[in-house]
């Protein structure tokens, strides 16, 4: 099928580029963003008649999938992320130790987080939005899968201080320093920056490590 159709009146003079869409998509499970495909040529009027054709599966408007991508596990927490933007947002808490695989919780939601003064980001179905006044380091985040996440010692703080069950919690500090995600000294350090029952929560686990 040719990606071509009557002249996009946004982007007259760019062609659109299917290479440059599959691998903005391949990328994020086969998800792309409208914005996203702008940036490859696909402007309003090519979308849409995409979508209208089934060549594009239209997720939630600005949000798009390629037909023919094969799907794969944790799509919504993927849809998620995409779908509130992927430069202000970060998953986190319980999707995040799923998506790190440090314990054995099963979130209720597509956890995300996001810096308190962007606080006001639309609401969606099955998304649970964390806002934090703390800044998220370089060093707070690391990738799974193409997705954003934040890393093991911050994933560990932020679920133990939203009332994750301390077994997972603990389940998470000791895979987490088996699997060399996280120094001991640091995470029991950081957690003192937290509640004094959060920091209890770890000190407790991290004996656990050392036993």
């Amino acid at each position: 099928m040719s990606d071509t159709v009557a002249p996009d009146s946004v982007h007259p003079r760019v062609r659109p580029d299917r290479q440059c869409l599959f691998d903005s998509a391949s990328e994020q499970g086969g998800y792309f963003t409208a914005e996203q495909a702008r940036a490859c040529g696909y402007g309003f009027a090519l979308l849409s008649h995409h979508a209208k054709t089934g060549r594009f599966i239209r997720v939630r408007r600005g949000l798009y999938r390629l037909r023919e991508y094969p799907s794969s596990p944790r799509e919504d927490v993927l849809a998620a992320w995409l779908a509130l933007g992927r430069d202000v947002v970060v998953v986190s808490h319980d999707s995040a130790l799923d998506l790190l695989d440090l314990s054995d919780v099963i979130p209720d939601a597509a956890h995300l987080t996001v810096p308190r003064s962007r606080r006001n980001l639309p609401k969606l179905p099955g998304v649970k939005i964390h806002t934090t006044v703390r800044p998220l380091q370089p060093g707070d985040l690391t990738s799974r899968d193409g997705i954003v996440v934040t890393s093991a010692s911050r994933t560990i703080l932020d679920a133990a201080e939203a009332g994750t069950a301390p077994d997972q919690i603990e389940l998470a500090v000791v895979q987490a320093i088996r699997r060399g995600l996280a120094l001991p000294d640091q995470l029991r350090r950081d957690a003192r920056t937290r509640s004094r029952r959060v920091a209890a929560l770890i000190d407790s686990a991290l004996g656990l490590v050392a036993a």
